[in-house]
């Protein structure tokens, strides 16, 4: 029965999969799969925060349940059931395949909460994989309109750097057992870290982060974020912005924690992907009419602040990145719940479609104002204060010039920001109509905004709760030298 515990949020995942999958069988089934989907969303959520104490390991090992994965499940879980509440109508998706819509939403979601327990190469790798091809399928979903193919190109765009990426990491896992022997990263952190002056050790952990840096659209492998963010539906982009990000910042900490933390060369790698993230995210992002395109730029951007904290290799650095990553999902989410509302039959929509939102639906514009202030970095909310801590930790380290270079960014990036609230608090709405905001919508939004100006004022206990869970795997790494060989189990 613990095991069962443990594993309660895989097992909610997939059962509801199964239940959409059976429901998918029939026709005219839409609204059935979206409640379905949202009872599921919300009881992964609680299942979610009440296993933040679980702890132990099943499979042979090779999935580890701790503060660290619990922490991560939970904010995946927090995103999932946010796009269900707010994008639940799913506007541009044809109603007869709503049903397969949900279906692969709930699969991703359940590959990404596989992603951040896993602790072994293979058993990494296949979560990753379902949890890519599901999001794959869910982009060309999206209604087609005459003469626009957007959403096949958006596509197979994801594909293709989908497939190199997992050639780079296929690549270097190749590297780590053949170094190490071992495809546990308990047993490779110890046995890596003693070769670690072989040039193969320093390739191989490039090459894994490298396939990893697909996941959270950081430079170089960002180039299909702006394509997909603008060709996918506006509900799926709002899911692909932020969710599987946790995961891939899961995933980088486990293998960074596998390096050597004084390596100059692995810091500086990150330092590069960092300071190409930030510059091209947030210069392309500027002359963005598209305002998902907009925030397609500015995600990559976001990864180079995240990137701030890993760049450190210490447990307090990666601690501030989890921090960020948390509130840039609640960030982004408000962000996306206004734009899937303005837009009426889920449409883009352009920058100027917001003009005058303050008299259209006043909530909603407060919304929006408040998750671009954020994203900018004004206090009081999160944005401000996890930019500062991961600003504090880079010069801690003695990165004087990338932290230079990141708040030169951070100031290109009020302006695209705040020329969004001037939109919509100073231009005349003209002809746009007036729309309101469901119930649940409201409430989804509200919540959000105020999970984001509370993780603002008071960050100490998310961040704490961070820190400790850093230092739970770091200390495994660290006990790992003298690990017993894996023995069969659940």
């Amino acid at each position: 029965m613990s095991h069962l515990f443990l594993f309660a949020s895989e097992l909610v995942l997939l059962l509801g999969s199964v239940l959409v999958f059976a429901i998918s069988l029939g026709t005219g089934r839409g609204r059935l799969a979206a409640w379905a989907a949202g009872i599921t969303a919300l009881v992964n959520l609680g299942v979610c925060v009440a296993s933040l104490s679980a702890q132990g390991d099943l499979f042979c090992h090779a999935y580890r349940v701790d503060a660290f994965s619990q922490l991560f499940k939970c904010f995946i879980a927090l995103g999932l059931a946010a796009v269900v509440l707010f994008g639940g109508r799913l506007k541009d998706i044809q109603a007869d395949i709503r049903p397969e819509y949900f279906f692969f939403l709930l699969l991703g979601t359940l590959g990404l909460t596989l992603l951040v327990s896993s602790v072994e190469l293979i058993t990494l790798f296949v979560a990753l994989e379902l949890s890519s091809y599901a999001l794959y399928l869910l982009v060309p979903l999206r209604r087609e309109r005459p003469g626009s193919h957007i959403q096949m190109e958006s596509a197979a765009k994801y594909v293709m750097f989908g497939v190199v990426s997992t050639g780079f990491l296929l690549f270097g896992m190749s590297y780590l057992y053949g170094l190490t022997g071992s495809t546990y990263l308990l047993e490779i952190a110890p046995a890596l870290v003693q070769k670690w002056q072989e040039p193969a050790a320093l390739a191989a952990m490039v090459l894994v982060v490298t396939g990893l840096l697909f996941k959270l659209a950081a430079f170089p492998m960002h180039l299909w974020a702006p394509d997909v963010y603008q060709g996918a539906s506006n509900e799926t982009t709002a899911f692909i912005a932020g969710v599987p990000k946790v995961a891939a910042v899961a995933v980088l900490i486990r293998f960074l924690l596998c390096a050597d933390p004084s390596s100059a060369s692995l810091s500086l790698v990150l330092t590069v992907v960092s300071i190409g993230s930030m510059f091209f995210g947030n210069l392309a992002a500027l002359a963005q009419k598209d305002i998902k395109r907009m925030l397609g730029y500015s995600s990559i951007a976001h990864a180079g602040y995240v990137l701030l904290g890993l760049v450190t290799l210490k447990a307090a650095g990666y601690a501030v990145a989890m921090f960020y990553i948390f509130g840039f999902v609640a960030m982004s989410l408000a962000a996306f719940l206004v734009i899937c509302q303005v837009s009426e039959n889920g449409e883009n929509v352009l920058v100027e479609d917001l003009s005058g939102l303050h008299k259209r639906n006043p909530l909603a514009a407060f919304i929006m104002g408040a998750s671009m202030f954020a994203m900018a970095g004004i206090p009081p909310f999160v944005g401000f204060i996890g930019k500062f801590m991961l600003l504090s930790e880079a010069l801690r380290a003695g990165y004087v010039l990338l932290v230079v270079l990141a708040a030169v960014n951070t100031a290109i990036g009020v302006y695209y920001y705040l020329t969004v609230v001037r939109v919509m608090y100073f231009a005349e709405s003209g002809d746009r109509p007036d729309f309101r905001l469901e119930r649940g919508v409201a409430v989804t939004g509200v919540a959000l905004i105020v999970l984001v100006t509370l993780l603002g004022i008071v960050p100490g206990r998310l961040l704490d709760a961070s820190l400790d869970a850093t230092r739970a795997p770091a200390a495994n790494v660290e006990k790992s030298g003298a690990a017993t060989p894996p023995q069969p189990g659940f």
